[in-house]
């Protein structure tokens, strides 16, 4: 049994002591381009340290898929072969918005266990607000029970439509404009996770995104599921080690959008 208060503890206290000291104060020796439009910062890489050496200490036997240890050893996919419980780690979900001094970014740790999305904890620092799941157990923000929105028209619904450079533009910009002509909005604010969480707060009705990491969503899917919320299977395939396209949305919601961005269950 995970211990949702010491999970949440730890995120508190690695926002607290490594991140946000850290904003609008970093240097340029102190940001890197992994590829083009994907940043790690020094804030990135000591958040993920610090969050893996606490998170296996409290549950041996584990292992961590994190983002910046996966991207500099892809061997560490090879933990997840097995049946061990694994937690995904993102030290920093919106680099690119901490590292040009924008308040929308967070820390993320999602909990898996035999291919069951179990645990999620999210930390949004700058805007005091902590999001945390349980299989089972519902889905809070600062401690008050979480719910989709009650939106059943997609003409009256905002949609954040997440991209990448691993799919082409013109796939991203079709979709907006199916997503559009079926008359809904749409928005982009450069976090997967926070838009997640956005959908199982009720802020907004949906989010999609043609291939995302499993960093960037097991713990918010598990939120919006747990908010009343629908979620395509994510984990299918190899999704939790090479990604997969997301869409999750209120479940009225979920056939037009379903057709407008072609992602399916």
């Amino acid at each position: 049994m995970i211990d949702m208060e010491k999970v949440a503890a730890l995120i508190r206290e690695t926002a607290e002591a490594v991140i946000v000291p850290r904003f609008r104060m970093l240097k340029q020796d102190e940001i890197r381009e992994k590829k083009p439009g994907d940043f790690v910062t020094v804030a990135d890489l000591d958040s993920e340290r610090m969050l893996t050496e606490r998170v296996l200490a409290a549950l041996p036997g584990s292992a961590v898929l994190g983002e910046e240890a996966a991207a500099a050893d892809a061997s560490r996919f090879g933990l997840l072969a097995g049946e061990a419980p694994v937690w995904v780690i993102d030290p920093i979900d919106g680099t690119a918005n901490f590292a040009r001094g924008m308040p929308h970014f967070c820390v993320s740790i999602g909990y898996v266990e035999a291919g069951r999305k179990t645990v999620g904890v999210v930390s949004n620092p700058m805007a005091d607000e902590f999001y945390a799941a349980s299989a089972g157990g519902g889905a809070t923000l600062n401690g008050k029970p979480m719910q989709v929105s009650p939106i059943v028209d997609i003409a009256a619904a905002t949609v954040e439509l997440g991209w990448s450079l691993r799919r082409p533009m013109a796939q991203y910009v079709a979709m907006i404009e199916r997503v559009t002509a079926a008359g809904a909005g749409f928005l982009r604010r450069g976090s997967g996770t926070l838009g997640l969480a956005a959908v199982a707060a009720g802020r907004i009705d949906g989010y999609a995104e043609l291939h995302i990491n499993s960093w960037d969503v097991i713990a918010a899917l598990l939120m919006v599921e747990e908010a009343g919320g629908w979620v395509s299977d994510f984990l299918a395939g190899d999704g939790l080690a090479k990604g997969n396209p997301v869409l999750a949305c209120t479940p009225a919601l979920r056939d037009a959008l379903s057709r407008a961005t072609g992602i399916t269950a």
